[in-house]
């Protein structure tokens, strides 16, 4: 080998050691917040793009901003066609007000990515900033349909800007498929917007699969829309409230019930829940609860919402039988407000009897109260540990509306 070729050689070897060592700099500086390490690798290799975008961005974690956009351009110079470079000198000079100079880096980032949804949505967020609203969302809309996941975050922003009103904001997305009406009653499910859910859901062209219908129906619960969240979950004809759903335990037992219907703690440690076709006070099945130990008193074992209105009177039917029943923290059912967890009804305890028992108990619901939560828990108890045995059944649970006293 030439003695040129050689030193050509030993020359590659030095400068991929530099590069390699000023790579290792630049990220202990990311990890670290190291300016000093990013320096050195500035240093190292000053022709190198990720040295100077570390250093970059270093400079802006400490507050160094406009040292920090001078090494972006630089790197931006390296690497012209860099759409990531561009788009993060834009956030460092929208981060300094300088609005214009922010607009021209978005818009080489949107140059180098014409097919890509995040350079024209951060284009997108700069205009509105600036008031130039039309352009805004025409490029936000665009930013959408490339990428669909962005749909909602538009909505959300279209919803904000008009202040809520459902028209101008359905204007400033151009809602035109059941993708994106869908994707602007999920919003509306999310703010507890039930009515206007329910408006956008009738106007789809294809129905919702009950997969999606429950999605919502738990999000309205979640934004305490609670009487538009039944109509949804309710496909029966029958709108009438209040109602307990299943009152007699006929249909299937759900254990990851979201919606309305009973639900069962599944985390509860030694109790048994099954239906009971041979003990039953009304229709095919009942209830049976077998307690085997230690279900923690308070904690609901058995629960279901119910919709009911503000200051209403309400008494709840059902039926008991209970065997064996041994402990000093008795079951009880009860009715709680769902927002303010106030109990507003509580039955008497359930002791042993040998025979069904035709029980109930009233309740007057709260001056905002939306809907309640009837349960079964056990009552606290004067000792500890307080074990519980034996056997209830229950059956036949309905509500009735209380005429309201003078």
């Amino acid at each position: 080998m030439s003695v040129l070729g050689i030193a050509i050689c030993l020359m590659s070897i030095v400068s991929a050691g530099k590069y390699g060592f000023s790579r290792l700099l630049t990220k202990y500086a990311l990890t670290s917040n190291s300016l000093a390490a990013a320096n050195q690798a500035v240093a190292l290799t000053p022709a190198d793009a990720e040295a100077h975008r570390a250093r970059a961005i270093v400079l802006d974690r400490l507050r160094l901003t406009n040292q920090g956009i001078e090494e972006l351009e630089t790197v931006v110079s390296l690497r012209p066609r860099d759409d990531s470079s561009w788009l993060t000198l834009g956030n460092f000079r929208d981060s300094l007000d300088d609005s214009e100079a922010a607009l021209g880096a978005y818009n080489q980032a949107v140059r180098f990515a014409p097919f890509y949804a995040h350079t024209n949505w951060a284009r997108g967020n700069l205009k509105l900033r600036m008031g130039r609203y039309d352009e805004a969302f025409s490029e936000m809309r665009l930013a959408a349909t490339k990428n669909p996941n962005l749909l909602p975050n538009f909505i959300d922003l279209a919803l904000g800007v008009s202040r809520g009103d459902l028209v101008l904001a359905e204007q400033l997305v151009q809602i035109s498929d059941d993708r994106s009406r869908l994707a602007f009653a999920r919003t509306l499910a999310a703010k507890g917007r039930g009515d206007e859910t329910i408006k956008q859901l009738q106007l789809l062209k294809t129905p919702i699969s009950r997969e999606t219908q429950l999605e919502l129906v738990r999000q309205l619960i979640v934004a305490k829309a609670y009487r538009e969240a039944y109509e949804l979950w309710n496909e029966s004809s029958s709108k009438e409230l209040p109602v307990i759903v299943d009152g007699g335990f006929e249909g299937s037992l759900a254990v990851n019930n979201n919606g309305f219907g009973w639900r069962f703690a599944s985390a509860e440690q030694k109790i048994e829940m099954s239906q009971d076709t041979v003990e039953r006070q009304s229709g095919k099945r009942s209830l049976k609860i077998n307690f085997l130990g230690h279900p923690a008193p308070g904690n609901l074992l058995l629960s279901q919402y119910i919709v009911v209105e503000p200051e209403q009177s309400y008494k709840i039917n059902y039926a008991v039988k209970a065997r064996d029943v041994v402990t000093g923290g008795p079951p009880v059912i009860t009715v709680d407000d769902v927002d303010t967890g106030e109990t507003l009804g509580r039955s008497e305890p359930i002791t042993t009897g040998n025979s069904w028992q035709a029980a109930s108990f009233s309740f007057n619901a709260g001056v905002k109260s939306k809907a309640v939560v009837l349960g079964l828990r056990r009552n606290y108890c004067q000792t500890s540990p307080c074990p519980i045995f034996g056997v209830v059944w229950l059956d036949s649970f309905s509500i009735e509306v209380l005429p309201k006293t003078p």
